[in-house]
């Protein structure tokens, strides 16, 4: 599959976008080869809610990409990554960056293998199980959440995957003060971050927590 045939009209918007969350447009044909997959299986097993290709250029692809700047350099775990968002963007745009796309729903994993291999994505991998199963403690230095739970409950089933001093990067709405007071003991919040994406009005925030450098537990 090439960008000739995967949604060309959407090229424009995606390059425009990319240029104000200052990436090379460049990523463009590989984020759309992307998109046109996960419209065409989406037809078939209901991967994404959202179904309108354009849409899914701002709450998919950049609402993904806004994280760039604050993704490190050492390996990252997407966890409940679905059909592999923020995940397969972000190994799009980071070649450099080592990517587990960590799913348990088997129709979303298998198109995740697919998406891997279609796109030529060296750099990620997927682990077809639930956070809390991954046998991998301490392997990674970021761990990701789009839309999995509260932030409590992200640590509770992937902290364990983090080194100390590891940290996770959460997608959230409006900035979650209330989850971030119930955080619990051995971590920390690095910080909060107010994220605009190109195309979309609604509030987005990435709270991102450090696990603290003297919890081994």
């Amino acid at each position: 599959m090439t960008v000739k045939t995967a949604l060309p009209a959407l090229l424009p918007e995606l390059e425009a976008g990319l240029l104000a969350l200052g990436l090379p447009t460049a990523l463009a044909p590989r984020l759309l080869d992307y998109l046109a997959l996960l419209e065409r299986w989406n037809q078939a097993y209901n991967l994404t809610a959202i179904r309108e290709p354009r849409e899914m250029v701002a709450k998919h692809l950049l609402d993904s990409l806004a994280m760039h700047p604050y993704v490190g350099a050492g390996p990252l775990a997407d966890l409940g990554t679905g059909p592999g968002l923020p995940g397969i963007p972000l190994a799009i745009a980071l070649p450099a960056l080592s990517v587990a796309l960590v799913e348990s729903n088997g129709k979303k994993a298998r198109f995740l293998r697919e998406a891997v291999r279609n796109l030529g994505l060296s750099n990620a991998r997927v682990i077809e199980s639930r956070a809390e199963t991954v046998a991998e403690p301490g392997a990674y230095q970021t761990i990701t959440a789009r839309a999995l739970d509260r932030l409590a409950g992200i640590v509770a089933v992937g902290g364990h995957l983090l080194v100390p001093g590891g940290r996770l990067l959460a997608l959230k709405g409006t900035r979650p003060d209330e989850e971030i007071a119930d955080l619990p003991p051995g971590w920390s919040l690095a910080g909060v971050h107010r994220l605009t994406i190109p195309g979309l009005a609604a509030e987005r925030h990435l709270i991102v927590v450090t696990r603290d450098a003297a919890d081994t537990a």
